[in-house]
């Protein structure tokens, strides 16, 4: 079936074809002349006031286009010019170590970018040019990095609660993972934590390996809906030059809020608790942008998602969840071992060290016993002598190693679980193999 060429020329419609205003979407008819989603225009009106905006959908013989900054004092007889180009960003390896808002606009007080221009919102790669996950990628957590490793190209998020530190966690992430190039992106931040945030980037000298996109609460609903498409497409064009790419965004439901937002302006019919039905598609549609390109570099996704009142039921967690390769939950100040899970760990952890899969095992079943063993006491059963070492080794286990303010390699990470059980077990007590007790027991 033919289709019709994408028209590249300017195109002007004129102020007579505005039809209604809501929320950030103008609707105009554009009837001849063949606007194209995701097509780039500029809104101007009589006093010489004008905004950007872009083609968002159809409906019938209406264009909805979705402006920048809103249509709050846009006049119904505004004209809006139509570019003839998708949106783009301008591409540069220089950009490290810069700031940018959702929308790619400088805010570091330096000067744009120079480079090439590229375009934000493509499609995931073909599954023909990706390679199977199979790069260990360090973060200096040991809750990832022993119990659930990352893998380069891995897509997965953190459950968390609003108030937990999930932004202190990524800017340690940050600072810590063995990665070449990160992208980090803020959405609905308010400005007091987009500041705090980016002094702990700087302090922790994570920044001049950074590239930062940043939506505030004081920004356009608009502009955070281009946030992850502006931090994918730069983590794409990294990766396509050879570099490892950490992509973290902050946060994932902030997201899902402007999307139902922009249902609501459009006059669309909501889903569940408001949502919009392609809730599902719209998020896939960034998390799939993970990718280890044949011949090329990678892009790994750790993407915050906070749960209201804890509610995995959630339409955001609950659509998250089938899209992503396991998921990291933080509660309580710790990333919880039972129901944080990496389905991509046993491509990785059988090739770090000897000991990781066992001591990962046996820690873990450890703690659920010492769990068991603190319901006893809490119900005021008599503790018997395991009871008390399983009490002892799970307090040395929460601090040091769940805590989030501990970071430390890989190796010390499993060489500290080996001192811990040392410190609260008799060797035949443990459920480890006994060459792995020979090897590591002594050091």
């Amino acid at each position: 079936m033919a289709t019709l060429p994408r028209p590249t020329g300017v195109r002007v419609c004129a102020p007579d074809h505005v039809l209604g205003l809501k929320g950030n979407v103008l609707r105009i008819d554009a009837t001849g002349l063949m606007p194209f989603t995701g097509e780039l225009c500029e809104v101007s009106w009589g006093d010489d006031s004008s905004s950007f905006g872009r083609v968002i959908a159809f409906e019938g013989s209406e264009t909805l286009v979705q402006v920048y900054n809103g249509t709050l004092g846009v006049a119904r007889n505004a004209t809006v010019t139509l570019s003839g180009k998708a949106q783009e960003l301008t591409f540069s390896p220089g950009t490290l170590g810069r700031v940018f808002s959702g929308a790619g606009v400088p805010l570091d007080g330096k000067a744009a970018p120079k480079g090439k221009s590229v375009p934000i919102g493509t499609p995931s790669v073909n599954p023909m040019h990706r390679e199977m996950p199979s790069q260990f990628v360090e973060t200096g957590v040991p809750m990832i990095d022993i119990f659930n490793s990352l893998v380069a190209s891995q897509k997965i998020p953190i459950f968390s609660v609003p108030g937990e530190a999930y932004n202190d966690l990524l800017v340690r992430i940050a600072g810590k993972a063995d990665a070449d190039v990160i992208v980090f992106g803020a959405m609905g931040f308010t400005p007091a934590e987009y500041d705090r945030v980016m002094e702990l980037l700087r302090t922790q000298g994570a920044l001049s390996k950074s590239v930062v996109y940043a939506h505030t609460t004081a920004d356009s609903t608009a502009e955070c809906l281009m946030t992850p498409d502006m931090v994918l497409s730069t983590a794409e064009n990294y990766a396509l030059e050879g570099k490892d790419v950490l992509v973290l965004l902050s946060d994932f439901t902030e997201y899902a809020n402007a999307l139902k937002s922009m249902q609501n302006d459009m006059g669309q019919i909501p889903a569940e608790r408001g949502f919009p039905g392609n809730l599902y598609t719209q998020l896939a549609r960034r998390y799939e942008k993970a990718c280890d390109f044949r011949g090329a570099g990678s892009i790994t996704i750790l993407a915050v998602t906070t749960m209201p009142n804890a509610d995995f039921t959630h339409p955001v967690p609950d659509n998250t969840g089938y899209i992503t390769e396991g998921q990291f939950y933080l509660l309580n100040g710790m990333l919880d071992p039972f129901r944080s899970l990496s389905r991509l760990k046993q491509n990785v952890n059988k090739d770090t060290r000897e000991d990781h899969r066992g001591i990962m095992t046996a820690m873990v079943r450890l703690y659920a016993n010492a769990r068991t063993a603190k319901e006893k006491a809490d119900m005021g059963h008599e503790l018997n002598r395991r009871d008390k070492r399983l009490l002892s080794f799970a307090e040395a286990f929460e601090t040091r190693l769940m805590r989030l303010e501990v970071t430390m390699p890989l190796h010390a990470a499993l060489d500290t679980c080996w001192e811990i059980l040392r410190n609260n077990f008799d060797r035949t007590e443990l459920p480890l193999d006994q060459h792995l007790l020979d090897n590591y027991w002594n050091k």
